[in-house]
């Protein structure tokens, strides 16, 4: 987003939504829900890496969020505010327990290619999640909210607290370390196809 003017655009129908929520037509959450509940989910599984924890923290959110409506002053994307409740109250959660899973461990390989193709998918994505797993944790969450969740810097900014330049650093720095690392892989599996 290279403008303040773009840096809202889209997110109008979430804002006026917001409004006429706080402003008594409660039902009006339902479109909410239907909108952010899978993209809350799968922030829940990065973190929680099971589909009954992930989805406890998609209600614990979602309840939070309809509580402190009235909070949202449109100074941000409503995506944003409500990411930054997600991901405080994963942080919270899992800081004494778990570590942090990237969002890249939940994604399926569809199957309608040859074996061939697959295996090397297969190969591929799973040298994608060792060298991912292997990132310090604030490098992955600034990862998978870049790359997975299709953040802005300003909206990482928002979600995490860290400041823009530690996330373009964090980010960086991730893209180096994965880039040497698959480098070396790409290297393999090339001399073990030949």
């Amino acid at each position: 987003m290279t403008s303040g003017e773009n840096f809202f655009q889209g997110d109008d129908e979430d804002r006026a939504i917001a409004t006429q929520i706080v402003s008594g037509q409660k039902e009006l959450f339902r479109l909410l829900i239907k909108k952010y509940e899978r993209p809350v989910f799968g922030m829940g599984m990065s973190f929680f890496h099971n589909s009954e924890d992930a989805s406890d923290f998609t209600q614990e959110v979602l309840l939070k969020t309809f509580r402190n409506l009235s909070r949202f002053e449109g100074r941000s994307r409503f995506s944003t505010w409500l990411y930054r409740i997600a991901y405080n109250t994963a942080i919270n959660s899992v800081t004494r327990k778990k570590d942090y899973h990237s969002l890249v461990e939940e994604e399926n390989i569809p199957d309608n290619n040859t074996p061939e193709r697959d295996f090397l998918k297969k190969l591929a994505r799973n040298a994608i999640l060792e060298a991912i797993t292997g990132l310090p944790e604030r490098f992955r969450v600034c990862v998978d909210l870049f790359f997975f969740y299709d953040r802005s810097y300003q909206e990482i900014e928002a979600i995490t607290g860290y400041p823009i330049n530690t996330i373009k650093s964090h980010v960086f720095r991730a893209k180096k370390i994965l880039r040497e690392k698959l480098t070396g892989y790409k290297g393999a599996v090339e001399g073990d196809i030949n």
